[in-house]
C-alpha cells in the first residue's frame, strides 16, 4: 500500500519506514551469512575463501542494480509527491523493461569472464574452479535480483517499506534450508550453496509479482507494463547511472582490498570473507536510515515542503548516531563470539578478531557520511554523491596498499584505510552539506 510522506510526524514516520528496510536487509545478509557458517562448518576454509572472493563481487553488482532502481525510485517519489499520476506509470515501465534488458546482459558478461575477473584479484590457483564454478552459478540469478530490488524500490518511493520486508523473510528461510539440503544432505559442497541463493532470490522476485497484482493498484499497469518513454529515459539514466555507480564504489573498493588481502594467504582471505558478512550487518542499517531519509526527502521535495526537508535530515543524522553507537559497543565487546558463529579454525578467528575491534571504533563516521548521503539523494544531487563516494573508494584503496605492501601491516591495516576513506568523504561533503542546508531554509522564490 502506498504512503504519503508529506503529511504527519517525522521521526516516526521515518524510524517506521528504516524498521523494514533494516529487517529486510539483515534477512538478506542473514542468508548470505548462513552462506558462509554452513560453508565454513561442514566444507572448509577453501571454500569459505570461495565464497568470500565472490561476495564483494556480487555485493559490487547488486548495488549498482539496486543503485539504478534507486536513482529511478527518487524520480518516481517526485512524481507521486507532485500527484502526476500519468508520468510515474511510464517512470515504472520504462526503468523495468530497461533494466531488465541491461540485468540479463551483465549476466552473460559476467558468466564469460568469470576467470579474467578472478585472475585479477589474484585468486589462489587452488580455489581457482572452485571460485569459477560458484560465480558462474551465482549470476545466473542476476534477473531475479534486479527485479526484486526494482519492485522494493517502487514500494518505498510510494511509501511502502514493510511489504518487500515480507517475501525478503519468506526466501530468507527458504534459503537456509536450501543451504542445509544442498550442501548437508546431497553433498554438493560451495555449488549447491550457490543454487540455494538464486532460487531464493527468484522466489523474492515472484512473490513481490504476486503482490502487485492482489494488492497495489497503482502498479497494476496492464499493458502499461510494455511502455517505453525515450523521454524519460535519459532523466531515469542520469539519475540511475549517477546513483547505481555511488553504490557500487564502496563494494568496488572491497574487490580492490579483497586483491590485497589475498598476498596474506588463505587464512586471511577466510577472515576478511567472515568479517566482511559481520561489517555488512553493522553498516546496511546506517545506509537504511539514510534510504529512509531519501524517500521522506524525494516526496516532500515533489510537494514543495522545504521546512519538512530539513526536519527529516534533522531526525536522520540523530538516528545515525543512537546507531552508530550501538554497534560500536557490540562490534568491540562481541567480536570473538562473533567470528565464532561463522568459524572454528583459531587462526581465522584471531586475524577478525583483530580487525573487528579496530574498525568498530570508527562506525560513527559512516553513521555520519550516510546520513548526508540520503540528504543528497532526495534533494537530487546524485552526482554530488558519487564524487563524494568516489573519494572515499580511492582514498580506503590507497591506504590499504600502501599499508599492506609498504608497511607491511596485517588485517588491521584494512579498518585504518576505511577510516581515512570516510573521513576524506566528510572533508568533501559538509561544507556544500552546509551551504545547501542553509538554503533550504530560505524562502522560496
Amino acid at each position: 500500500m502506498a504512503k504519503d510522506l508529506t503529511t504527519g510526524k517525522i521521526t516516526p514516520l521515518l524510524v517506521r519506514f528504516t524498521i523494514p528496510l533494516v529487517l529486510g536487509n539483515i534477512f538478506q545478509l542473514t542468508y548470505n551469512a548462513v552462506d558462509s557458517i554452513i560453508v565454513g562448518h561442514f566444507i572448509g576454509k577453501e571454500a569459505l575463501a570461495a565464497v568470500g572472493i565472490c561476495s564483494p563481487i556480487m555485493t559490487m553488482i547488486i548495488l549498482f542494480l539496486n543503485g539504478l532502481c534507486m536513482g529511478a525510485s527518487i524520480l518516481m517519489g517526485t512524481q507521486f509527491g507532485a500527484k502526476d499520476y500519468n508520468t510515474l506509470d511510464r517512470q515504472i515501465s520504462t526503468t523495468m523493461l530497461a533494466g531488465v534488458i541491461f540485468s540479463l546482459s551483465l549476466s552473460v558478461v559476467c558468466i564469460l569472464l568469470a576467470v579474467p575477473i578472478l585472475t585479477c584479484m589474484q585468486v589462489d590457483a587452488s580455489i581457482m574452479a572452485l571460485t569459477t564454478q560458484y560465480m558462474r552459478i551465482i549470476f545466473m540469478g542476476l534477473v531475479f535480483t534486479y527485479l526484486y530490488n526494482f519492485f522494493s524500490s517502487t514500494l518505498r518511493a510510494l511509501g511502502d517499506a514493510k511489504t518487500p520486508l515480507y517475501f525478503l523473510m519468506i526466501s530468507s528461510v527458504f534459503n537456509i534450508f536450501g543451504d542445509l539440503f544442498f550442501i548437508v544432505v546431497l553433498h554438493m559442497g560451495s555449488m549447491g550453496c550457490a543454487i540455494s541463493t538464486v532460487i531464493s532470490e527468484a522466489l523474492s522476485c515472484v512473490f513481490c509479482l504476486i503482490h502487485i497484482q492482489r494488492a497495489v493498484p497503482i502498479l497494476q499497469l496492464g499493458r502499461k507494463w510494455m511502455v517505453f518513454d525515450h523521454s524519460l529515459l535519459k532523466q531515469t539514466i542520469s539519475y540511475g547511472w549517477a546513483s547505481a555507480m555511488q553504490q557500487a564504489t564502496i563494494p568496488l573498493a572491497k574487490i580492490a582490498i579483497q586483491a590485497v588481502v589475498n598476498t596474506l594467504g588463505v587464512s586471511a582471505a577466510a577472515a576478511f570473507a567472515v568479517v566482511n558478512c559481520i561489517d555488512d550487518f553493522a553498516y546496511t542499517p546506517e545506509q537504511n536510515i539514510g534510504h529512509a531519509m531519501t524517500a521522506l526527502m524525494a516526496q516532500n521535495r515533489g510537494a514543495g515542503k522545504r521546512d519538512r526537508m530539513r526536519a527529516g535530515f534533522r531526525c536522520g543524522m540523530m538516528l545515525e548516531a543512537i546507531y552508530g553507537v550501538i554497534v560500536l559497543l557490540i562490534g568491540f565487546f562481541f567480536a570473538r563470539q562473533l567470528m565464532m558463529l561463522f568459524v572454528s579454525d583459531e587462526e581465522v578467528i584471531t586475524h577478525g578478531v583483530r580487525y573487528l575491534r579496530l574498525i568498530a571504533f570508527f562506525y560513527l563516521l559512516p553513521a555520519a557520511t550516510n546520513g548526508i548521503q540520503g540528504y543528497f539523494r532526495g534533494v537530487g544531487r546524485l552526482k554530488l554523491t558519487l564524487r563524494c563516494s568516489i573519494i572515499n573508494s580511492g582514498v580506503r584503496v590507497a591506504a590499504a596498499f600502501l599499508l599492506v605492501l609498504a608497511f607491511h601491516m596485517g588485517i588491521e591495516a584494512l579498518p585504518i584505510s576505511y577510516m581515512f576513506g570516510w573521513i576524506a568523504m566528510l572533508i568533501a561533503e559538509v561544507p556544500i552539506l552546509i551551504r545547501n542546508y542553509r538554503e533550504l531554509g530560505q524562502p522560496s522564490s
